[in-house]
């Protein structure tokens, strides 16, 4: 299902708490709701559609990849981005790192481990930002 957009800065701040099973159907609406908006956006966290469940989605080489409980466990090579947010108005600085290393669980709750860079780490990062409560 599409899900309307949280826009209100007070809600986004609200950290996430850590999905399971149960939460499924939220990651699908995360899924259909960026598929919806892909003509502006990269990545999606669940807070961003009204629910404070750690799920985020991203843009990974033009498919969507699915992360539940997504953790950064190593960072390097930081520098500064300027980003947007589909549910902020502009753009603002924001310190990323190159290459980052994730744990999560994937679309079937199974625990994976993997390192990014580029696009899709930024977009990441982003996005677990949101999962903790900090806007760029």
């Amino acid at each position: 299902m599409i899900r309307p957009i949280v826009t209100s800065p007070i809600a986004l701040r609200m950290p996430s708490v850590d999905a399971g099973p149960e939460d499924a159907a939220v990651g699908q609406d995360l899924l259909d709701t960026l598929a919806a908006h892909a003509d502006s956006c990269v990545g999606m966290a669940a807070n961003m559609i009204g629910q404070r469940k750690r799920i985020i989605v991203v843009s990974d080489g033009g498919r969507a990849l699915l992360m539940y409980n997504p953790r950064i466990i190593e960072r390097a090579n930081p520098y500064r981005a300027e980003e947007g947010c589909l549910s902020l108005p502009g753009t603002r600085g924001a310190e990323r790192w190159r290459r980052i290393r994730v744990s999560y669980l994937d679309d079937a709750f199974r625990p994976v481990t993997r390192s990014f860079t580029g696009d899709t780490a930024q977009i990441i990062q982003h996005e677990v930002d949101h999962c903790d409560g900090v806007l760029i």
